[in-house]
């Protein structure tokens, strides 16, 4: 197992995650910015629908898993890096879509993490990387905090702020 310096803030979709990244990003921290929105917008701009680019969810789903993976592996432990999700977060969409979250579940022993940053909800809004409904990002937001709770992580709730103040209470969180 790696021990690693990062930190991972995660939560449903449309809670403010990828806005605080961006924010700690300005500030100088070195970030990784969400996997699985990367790879849908790039898809989407060759021209695929979102129903054909998750069409075999097994495959999508493994494809976000190990390519997450490939990126913590590419990373050294001692620095400090935000992640915006990580590879714990496959645990919950595998098991959202019904799938066996074996996979993910092992691959996430490899690495610990210092400190997990869960983010309380927002307003839903969809967008077209977003192929999640409100009940489906209510159902993620317990099955990510369950996910980390079964690999022995204490998660820090990051309550509803303004992004300054949500990214201040990060800072102020760290190890």
């Amino acid at each position: 197992m790696r021990f690693t310096n990062w930190y991972v803030i995660t939560g449903a979709p449309c809670s403010g995650k990828t806005t605080s990244i961006r924010d700690l990003e300005q500030r100088g921290y070195r970030v990784v910015h969400e996997v699985a929105r990367a790879y849908i917008e790039n898809e989407i701009k060759k021209g695929k629908s979102m129903v054909r680019i998750k069409a075999d969810k097994l495959a999508f789903e493994r494809h976000i898993l190990y390519k997450k993976a490939e990126i913590e592996a590419s990373l050294p432990e001692n620095l400090i890096i935000f992640f915006d999700r990580a590879v714990p977060d496959s645990i919950a969409y595998f098991k959202l879509e019904g799938l066996n979250s074996d996979e993910p579940l092992k691959i996430s022993r490899n690495v610990r993490y210092k400190k997990i940053f869960l983010f309380e909800r927002l307003s839903f809004a969809r967008d077209d990387a977003r192929s999640e409904n409100d009940a489906q990002a209510a159902s993620l937001e317990c099955l990510i905090r369950n996910s980390y709770q079964t690999l022995g992580y204490d998660i820090v709730r990051v309550p509803l702020l303004s992004v300054k103040q949500r990214t201040e209470f990060i800072l102020q969180h760290l190890q």
